[in-house]
């Protein structure tokens, strides 16, 4: 063998070698972990989700009041998620779930179970008182704060559970400012009764009568419907063959209208009165030119000289149209029942509980706490009356005025003595 041939040989067998030897690692850097850490620390934290039950009628007669108070709740928590609200220095995401009771006592259970179920951080609602007192046994076995911006009857709160709340009058205050009014204001003697056997309509009638007497009015006459009715001939019928001065109507807008354009084509001249449930937008277009001449209650301040109401009603009616009645409450109540959360550091019920139980806080209705069964303190009424196809505030009674201006919450302050109900 040549010592060329050698030479080639020996050449192959070192690129061969050269060929099945492994690259070397780099060397890791020190600084990676580092920098790793940082990247992590960067990155935002995953927002802890928050859920809030609403629960309304929104589909029969008066879907219009359900979809309004909604609209009040979906305002404030798109708010609480636009300005990256944060519990306890961690950022939290609000979810609003929706129900429907449809204004049935029955329904309502059913649908405030599944809030139960679904683990609901609050509860907004319901509506109807006739709703809500049922519902709140089981918020309440459940530990779930749960606050209404439209139920005013004076069962609600007086059950006794700590976990119901009301941001408006009740039906006691409502009851004794319409009584008093309709005998001293609108100058009625005899009074004719109807009401719709809900625990809203009923509850506010009899509060009513007993204010209507004791200012010196007689009862001429008490007749009831329903809820679902729409033919009132019947009672109203019975009821001109009394000469009543003024009627009463405990119930809803979806009755009322109806009601007070069959009275006149009766030839029924008596003045018409109710509550909140018919101081309403709504009411004004059933009645039509009936309307006019009116009279009506709703608990809290006109929606014009609310302490916010300004800004709440422009940024509201550019997104889902005119207020009905109680979409500002339902949009404190959301923002107080986060703010409460806020206070505890926590969105577990039983931890912000007590904290919502003491809360002091402005909204755009005016400033909010709660006595010791969760009525709101310093409630006031506001009564109206149709004219020209509008309601025009007629008079005030009691509550606590404020300067208008932007709402905010409320500095800490130390907690006041409940005061008693007013019922």
């Amino acid at each position: 063998m040549t010592i060329a041939r050698l030479s080639i040989i020996a050449a192959a067998i070192a690129t061969l070698a050269a060929c099945g030897k492994k690259p070397e690692e780099p060397a890791a850097s020190a600084s990676q972990p580092a920098q790793q850490e940082a990247a992590a620390a960067a990155k935002p934290a995953e927002a802890t989700v928050v859920k809030i039950g609403h629960v309304g009628p929104l589909t029969g007669p008066i879907a219009h009041l359900g979809k309004d108070n909604e609209n009040g709740v979906r305002l404030a928590i798109d708010e609480l998620n636009a300005e990256n609200f944060q519990i306890d220095g961690k950022p939290v995401k609000f979810e609003l779930i929706a129900e429907d009771d449809q204004a049935d006592p029955k329904t309502a259970t059913t649908v405030a179970q599944r809030l139960v179920d679904a683990k609901v951080n609050g509860v907004i609602g319901h509506l109807n008182s006739g709703t809500t007192i049922p519902a709140s046994k089981l918020y309440n076995d459940a530990g779930i704060p749960q606050i209404s911006a439209s139920a005013t009857a004076v069962a609600y709160t007086a059950q006794g559970y700590k976990t119901a709340f009301r941001v408006m009058s009740n039906d006691a205050q409502q009851g004794k400012a319409l009584g008093e009014y309709a005998v001293k204001g609108a100058g009625a003697k005899k009074i004719a009764i109807i009401d719709d056997r809900t625990a809203y309509g009923q509850g506010l009638a009899d509060e009513f009568e007993k204010a209507a007497k004791a200012a010196g009015g007689e009862i001429v006459k008490r007749e009831f419907t329903s809820n679902n009715a729409t033919d009132f001939q019947a009672i109203l019928t019975s009821i001109k063959g009394k000469a009543p001065d003024l009627v009463f109507y405990g119930g809803m807008d979806a009755q009322a209208g109806p009601m007070v354009k069959q009275m006149r084509r009766l030839g029924l001249k008596a003045k018409y009165m109710s509550g909140d449930g018919t101081q309403t937008a709504e009411f004004v277009k059933m009645a039509g030119n009936d309307a006019d001449g009116v009279i009506a209650s709703s608990p809290g301040l006109p929606k014009e000289k609310l302490p916010g109401g300004a800004e709440f009603l422009k940024k509201f009616e550019a997104k889902y149209g005119p207020v009905q009645i109680y979409a500002p409450y339902c949009y404190d109540a959301t923002k107080l029942m986060a703010k409460a959360m806020q206070n505890a550091k926590s969105s577990d019920p039983k931890v912000y509980l007590p904290e919502l139980a003491k809360i002091q806080y402005n909204g755009v209705t005016g400033p909010v706490s709660f006595d010791e069964k969760g009525d709101i303190k310093f409630g006031s009424i506001t009564i109206y009356t149709v004219k020209g196809g509008k309601w025009e505030t007629t008079s005030f009674v009691g509550g606590e005025m404020k300067q208008e201006g932007a709402a905010e919450p409320a500095p800490a302050a130390p907690e006041a003595k409940p005061e008693e109900a007013k019922s």
